[in-house]
């Protein structure tokens, strides 16, 4: 019901949730995901602080932290919600591999965005695991194409397949037109770009197999 990987990351996600809420803007200095150029020195609650700016690090560290408790409830959930199956399916390893993957290339993605609005004078860190998440969205539309879900608004069952569709062109055009300001779209469709091109890649070496459920 909760594989091994699944469970660790809602374990270590709530612990760094309750550690920001301890030792945020020294966090968030260091491991959220920062453009490059940042200032040397920015604002803190403290005052002006010495900021370390982007350190490679970050391409990880960043999807463990979270921008309140109901982004930290939502990752988690879909997170639950999608990445039991998937980790059942392919194992505990391999999804491992999966959504840390996803991690890093969303991170990739949204740092390049970010730098561009820094450039701008639009300095401002990325945090959350939606990146791996939506990865696993993408993943779960791939394995399951015909499962079935409910939407919440509107309350309608629809296709994985057609579920993950629809979010992914969403994001794109919010992304493009600015939609919902302060999410970052592009970081979204950059998890589940990656996904799809280590999927693909696992599918065209023949190292893509299904594994009877198990952790490893």
């Amino acid at each position: 019901m909760l594989p091994p990987v699944v469970l660790t990351l809602l374990i270590a996600n709530g612990v760094v949730f309750l550690a920001q809420g301890v030792m945020g803007d020294w966090l968030l200095a260091r491991f959220a995901l920062w453009p490059l150029g940042t200032p040397d020195a920015m604002m803190t609650t403290m005052g002006m602080a010495p900021h370390p700016g982007f350190q490679p690090w970050q391409l990880l560290s960043y999807g463990f932290l979270h921008g309140g408790t109901f982004h930290l409830l939502v990752n988690m959930f879909a997170l639950w919600m999608f990445g039991v199956a998937l980790e059942n399916l392919w194992g505990s390893r391999r999804f491992a591999f999966y959504f840390l993957f996803c991690v890093i290339g969303a991170g990739l993605i949204q740092l390049v965005v970010a730098t561009n609005a820094a450039a701008d004078g639009s300095v401002y860190p990325t945090v959350g695991a939606s990146g791996g998440v939506f990865g696993i969205l993408l993943g779960f539309g791939m394995m399951f194409p015909n499962q079935r879900i409910m939407l919440l608004i509107p309350p309608i069952p629809m296709k994985a397949k057609y579920f993950v569709i629809a979010y992914g062109a969403f994001e794109l055009w919010a992304g493009i037109t600015g939609t919902l300001a302060g999410i970052a779209h592009f970081a979204h469709l950059g998890g589940m770009v990656f996904g799809l091109l280590l999927i693909l890649y696992w599918r065209y070496t023949g190292s893509f197999l299904r594994r009877p459920p198990g952790p490893m």
